[in-house]
């Protein structure tokens, strides 16, 4: 029943800590800024193309608890937002906070394994061995030439999901892992997809599929774009033997939303596809203010922004 999906995924902790950001957003003036806020990065005009700047900071029980694959994420979701944007990742810097030395170990390893990977050079940072707790967060600097935003969803566009099924689900988060036993060189030419597809003038609207999942990724995209969507349930692509509802509120690790122009979909298509991955359309932009399910000959309003914000950071 899809009501029962709504109900589910209204709980989801990915999307409701979403709404964390709001303490950001009330507190930024929006319209003073050439930059625009919201995005995956800040992209700031630098010459013909443009600097890219994020920071993403890992959740205190995953560092607790599976501190090498803390360090690897801290790296991975950073270079995803990069791309996400059309870019290509220059370095990152780490801010870790550790109970000892010995604490800093895993998460280093983790680290290192996924700059290598990705062929990110770690350049510096902030390293603090005396706390009482082990907390790590990591900021990357990336460029584009064109753009790939969260500002440029259309009503008429369709969205795509662009993912990588060659994975298994982690056994207590909802991450989907595709990259961490993956070939380095596959990884890095399935991401160069996405500077390739801004380049090229085939997509200039979308996201990285965070740990809101492909739903709370969906809203933010809408958020910052000022739109509405229906998203078809029934269309999602999911991997054999993993429940839908778990996957609506997965991290793919590699995996984005696109909203791409209706006379490009076909071409957007067959370069994901030429690399094994699976690229569907799931649904449309429209001009409204709410995110609609549906599923067969159900439809469920998910979240209406002219009642509940979701990030704050929708244009003013």
């Amino acid at each position: 029943m899809l009501s029962a999906l709504v109900a589910q995924l209204r709980q989801s902790l990915g999307i409701l800590h979403k709404q964390d950001i709001q303490t950001a957003a009330t507190r930024l003036n929006l319209g003073s800024n050439a930059i625009q806020l919201g995005d995956d990065c800040a992209a700031i005009p630098d010459g013909d193309g443009y600097l890219l700047f994020a920071a993403e900071g890992m959740l205190p029980l995953l560092v607790e608890s599976e501190p090498w694959f803390a360090g690897w994420c801290g790296v991975l979701v950073s270079v995803s937002d990069i791309y996400a944007m059309g870019g290509r990742p220059i370095a990152v810097v780490d801010a870790l906070w550790s109970t000892s030395a010995e604490a800093t170990h895993p998460i280093w390893q983790g680290m290192t394994a996924a700059a290598q990977t990705y062929s990110v050079p770690i350049v510096g940072g902030h390293t603090n061995c005396h706390s009482p707790y082990n907390a790590l967060s990591v900021a990357i600097l990336g460029r584009a030439k064109q753009l790939i935003t969260s500002f440029n969803a259309q009503p008429g566009d369709a969205l795509m999901v662009a993912i990588d099924f060659r994975g298994k689900p982690h056994p207590k988060y909802p991450f989907w892992d595709a990259a961490t036993r993956a070939d380095p060189v596959q990884l890095r030419a399935d991401l160069a997809l996405l500077p390739d597809l801004a380049e090229s003038g085939l997509c200039d609207a979308g996201k990285d599929i965070s740990m809101g999942g492909i739903v709370g990724t969906l809203l933010m995209l809408l958020e910052t774009s000022n739109c509405g969507a229906v998203l078809n349930v029934d269309q999602v692509p999911c991997p054999t033997g993993l429940d839908l509802d778990r996957w609506l509120v997965s991290f793919p690790s590699y995996g984005f939303l696109l909203s791409v122009r209706g006379d490009r979909v076909a071409e957007v298509q067959a370069h994901f596809r030429q690399r094994d991955l699976v690229c569907e359309v799931i649904g449309t932009v429209e001009p409204t203010h709410q995110l609609e399910l549906r599923s067969h000959s159900e439809s469920a309003v998910f979240w209406d922004f002219t009642q509940q914000p979701l990030t704050g950071f929708a244009p003013r």
